[in-house]
């Protein structure tokens, strides 16, 4: 089994170029995942895939199994994992189809489950980095070797959604120090950390956040930024997958 994951969010619910070899239907303590891993190689290296949203793009962010999925990536034996994300830019440096390797976290989520350690005994993990500073530099790494340029830091903002933010909401976030708005980043990081795996996120900005755009975001806008920016972002997996090891 593969020891590197990717997981696709909005606009990656499947990926083009993965040679497909096999499907595993999952099944946890926790429920089942969003969508069966799909088992194959992109550049010669063995990797699982899995649809955030499932296949079809069906499941809200609030409505997502953050644990089953991360728990059924871990069962197949999975130990770093590549998120990938659509998010709305409030930095103005970051326009509309800029790629992103956030390095830390700000939570506004209230109804989600974000714990493996939520009965029985207490368990504390550190999340000073949340994002994995080894995997991090991979990314980084692989996005220099491909000339594809990329934002290194900046803080990712979890909002619950399925709705956007109103620009009321943005601003304070931009207060909290955020530089782009998402609604899928937590509980995933804490839940794999807890877990002991190595995570690390490849972000897409699809639209200016509320209040930073010259109009209201539109979904034809937001998929055609997105096209673009996932692009680039499977350039980068590819040349990070390529530099691990099953």
């Amino acid at each position: 089994m593969p020891s590197d994951a990717v997981i696709g969010g909005t606009g990656l619910e499947s990926y083009p170029g993965l040679v497909v070899t096999g499907e595993r239907r999952a099944t946890t303590v926790f429920g089942e995942p969003s969508a069966p891993l799909v088992l194959g190689e992109i550049g010669g290296r063995s990797v699982a895939f899995l649809s955030r949203h499932g296949p079809d793009h069906g499941i809200a962010p609030h409505r997502i199994n953050y644990r089953a999925n991360i728990r059924a990536l871990r069962d197949a034996g999975v130990q770093r994992i590549f998120a990938v994300a659509a998010v709305g830019g409030i930095a103005p440096e970051l326009e509309p189809g800029a790629v992103v390797v956030p390095d830390q976290l700000i939570d506004y989520t209230v109804s989600r489950v974000n714990t493996f350690f939520d009965e029985g005994r207490v368990v504390h993990v550190d999340m000073t980095h949340p994002y994995t500073p080894s995997l991090r530099d991979r990314l980084l790494r692989a996005a220099e070797a491909t000339g594809v340029a990329v934002h290194d830091g900046g803080v990712y903002g979890v909002t619950e959604g399925p709705r956007f933010e109103t620009p009321a909401e943005i601003d304070r976030m931009e207060r909290d120090g955020c530089a782009v708005v998402g609604m899928t980043a937590m509980p995933e990081a804490v839940l794999a950390r807890e877990l002991g795996m190595e995570y690390a996120a490849c972000a897409v900005v699809s639209n200016a956040a509320a209040g930073r755009g010259p109009a209201e975001i539109t979904m034809e806008d937001l998929y055609a930024n997105l096209e673009r920016g996932m692009r680039e972002v499977r350039r980068i997996l590819a040349a990070a997958l390529s530099t691990g090891s099953n």
